[in-house]
């Protein structure tokens, strides 16, 4: 048997329509792409394990450590398939989870529909008991109580339990009494928000638990098949998994918190994007990840991605915050859409050329997978306008029937908007890219930024495909798409740290600040982050510590990043002083001139991290040589509105300083990109290729 070695690590990450899987055997990458098997998920990462050993001529027993991201948890909630799930709550808090906030993300409209909550309620209890938002106890948890809502429980062939109580961030004493209640009677998962989730505001909060409670045992029973199955195979190296804020767990502690999974492809894109800024000294960047159901846009400055503490799920309106399923957890940000290379295309009421959310995944698929999907995707239109070659997709794994996805496209579409199937193709692309273009300008400028002054860095499947136009859409002068971009996520598993971020709300005036509290409470949160990243790191472990602060009164607050040190009798200036200087970062300037306007802390995070090997640092150039092509391919050009003649280059055959002047399509095995008139395509000391627009200043 031979023996495994640290120097092995293989990242697999689930998609809705791929299943990608990175292999680096001591600094040489071997990747594939397979269909995702949704019946038996973990079978596509077994397949494609078997594909890359191969590859690299090694045993699965030879591999270190498996790093995993799966968008399961996310579409268990999105497609209502999680357990039979109770929720006990606060007496007089039923319907929290149902009358959400009083924020209408749809101002005008009449006929708004409000998210139908995961836990209807019928199976919605209620117990006596009160705890203070100082964490005092107001009234005692009614036990007996408990013990009748345990026997409904037991009765009622639940799957799972989460509880949620009033101000339980603040004392979770009676929420972990109510699990050993239940727990004596009841012998299924149990959650709680002190521990999910222990933050102020508690429809966020009941909403976290529940959905934690939801997919909890599905993703429990899915972890440990994985893992099984893996040993059968040879594989018994440890296995990690990455979680939305884009660090590195257990699978221990997965199954237990398993809705900090609910991000954790996307978070491992992100991950590989502030990776390859960081090698190239990039401090503006736009991450463009593209798979084959969605599209993740997310800016990163510093050579790290902008993080936030809640998201939404499962948006009933496109771009709409609050018409989703509110999630408060630590979590990577960025605007997702449904415009991936499986996205429908379809014809609205008004005859416009519509695209997603809805995706023929890889069960049945585009209709040229011949996999029995009908309907025209985003692939099938890139594979008219000749983006495609049809007899080497996913490295000639795919043969693609371009027959299927004009017919495709001129029933569902070209028909009813009179057009032939090379302009009916042409506009969804179009639509896509527009869509993808509005997402990107629209998260800029809510965060205060100006997209064009970013670098755009492009991976998934389809990213490459899209990039160009995009860029042109966006003003954007130059486009890095990295060596494995195909798989960009699961090599960014690769690359992500052991870390977990503990979380503590704590209501504190400026004015009533003790530091020896506040320096206990802060000790407690770094135990219990560093206690995670422990099961997974050896090495030096570093701690991140943000105050989320805000004017008493306001309604939502700004992080502000503060020294890992204890708090001493200056603590109270110190906090004042970087809390207005984050302020004006944040809004141009800090409220000045108001007699008695109080400064609040609200939550105190504490991110422990492992530290990781720096990266070897590359500049960017601008070639000189140019790699002439030897074959072409008509391919639909944006410009002249017709098909022309571009050049095919193999990426293997290209050398660092080789300069492809556009119209060109470099291929390779997992991803195609396209240059376009506007650009010309530069390699890279890595591997990676630079798109510069021409006449720029590169």
């Amino acid at each position: 048997m031979t023996s495994r070695t640290d120097d092995i690590r293989l990242g697999a990450d689930i998609g809705g329509t791929f299943t990608d899987i990175a292999l680096d055997v001591r600094g040489t990458m071997f990747s594939t792409k397979v269909l995702t098997n949704y019946s038996a998920p973990e079978q596509a990462i077994l397949d494609g394990i078997a594909i890359v050993v191969r590859d690299a001529g090694i045993a699965p027993s030879e591999i270190g450590i498996i790093i995993h991201g799966t968008t399961l948890a996310t579409n268990a909630l999105i497609e209502r398939r999680g357990a039979k799930t109770a929720l006990v709550t606060t007496e007089g808090f039923r319907d929290v989870i149902e009358m959400r906030t009083e924020n209408r993300f749809e101002q005008y409209d009449l006929n708004l529909q409000l998210p139908t909550p995961l836990i209807p309620r019928e199976d919605r209890f209620t117990v006596k008991g009160r705890i203070g938002a100082e964490g005092q106890e107001l009234q005692p948890l009614d036990e007996a109580a408990l013990k009748e809502i345990a026997d409904r429980i037991a009765a009622g062939g639940f799957g799972s339990v989460a509880i949620g109580f009033i101000h339980a961030y603040a004392n979770p004493d009676h929420e972990r009494r109510a699990r050993e209640i239940l727990a004596r009677k009841v012998n299924i998962p149990i959650s709680i928000s002190a521990e999910v989730s222990p933050q102020m505001r508690e429809f966020e909060r009941f909403n976290t638990v529940c959905a934690n409670a939801y997919v909890r045992p599905q993703m429990a029973d899915y972890l440990a098949r994985l893992q099984t199955r893996l040993k059968d195979m040879g594989a018994e190296c440890p296995v990690f998994m990455i979680h939305s804020g884009g660090g590195l767990i257990s699978v221990e502690t997965a199954s237990e918190f398993p809705v900090r999974l609910v991000e954790s492809g996307p978070a491992g894109g992100a991950i590989f994007a502030a990776d390859i800024a960081r090698r190239f000294g990039l401090e503006k960047v736009v991450s463009y990840d593209m798979g084959g159901t969605t599209a993740k846009i997310c800016l990163i400055e510093d050579y790290a991605p902008r993080t936030a503490r809640t998201f939404e799920v499962a948006r009933t309106y496109r771009f709409s915050k609050g018409s989703g399923m509110p999630i408060s957890i630590p979590v990577i940000e960025m605007i997702e859409i449904g415009a991936g290379g499986g996205s429908i295309a379809w014809v609205d009421a008004m005859g416009r050329i519509q695209t997603g959310p809805e995706s023929a995944g890889s069960e049945p698929g585009p209709a040229c997978y011949g996999r029995g999907g009908k309907r025209p995707a985003i692939t099938d239109a890139d594979l008219v306008l000749g983006k495609l070659d049809p007899h080497n997709f996913a490295g000639g794994a795919i043969r693609l029937d371009t027959s299927a996805s004009e017919q495709a496209i001129l029933r569902d579409v070209g028909e009813r908007l009179s057009l032939n199937a090379m302009s009916t193709a042409f506009g969804i692309c179009e639509v896509v890219d527009e869509n993808m273009a509005n997402a990107a300008r629209v998260h800029a400028v809510e965060n205060g930024k100006n997209i064009s002054d970013n670098l755009m860095i492009a991976f998934g499947g389809a990213a490459p495909l899209h990039a160009a136009r995009l860029c042109e859409k966006l003003g954007i002068d130059q486009c890095i798409v990295p060596r494995g971009a195909g798989v960009g996520s699961a090599i960014g598993f690769l690359k992500a740290p052991f870390g977990y971020e503990a979380l503590a709300s704590k209501l504190t005036r400026l004015s009533q600040f003790k530091p020896a509290e506040v320096n206990a409470l802060l000790a407690d949160l770094k135990a219990s982050a560093e206690g995670f990243v422990r099961t997974g790191a050896s090495g030096r472990i570093v701690c991140e510590i943000t105050a989320f602060m805000r004017y008493a009164g306001q309604g939502w607050e700004i992080p502000v990043p503060l020294a890992d040190e204890p708090f001493g009798d200056d603590a109270v200036a110190k906090l004042k002083e970087l809390f207005e200087e984050n302020y004006q970062r944040f809004f141009g300037r800090a409220i000045e001139g108001l007699d008695g306007l109080e400064i609040e802390i609200v939550t105190w995070s504490v991110k422990a991290t492992d530290v990781r090997p720096a990266a070897t640092r590359h500049e960017l150039t601008t070639g000189r040589k140019t790699s002439e092509p030897t074959t072409t391919r008509e391919v639909f050009d944006p410009v002249s509105g017709a098909p022309r003649s571009y050049g095919i280059v193999e990426r293997d055959t290209l050398c660092t300083g080789d300069r492809v002047a556009g119209p060109a399509v470099i291929v390779e095995r997992e991803t195609s990109t396209v240059v376009t008139t506007s650009f010309d395509a530069v390699i890279q000391s890595d591997g990676a290729i630079l798109l510069i627009r021409k006449g720029s200043q590169a």
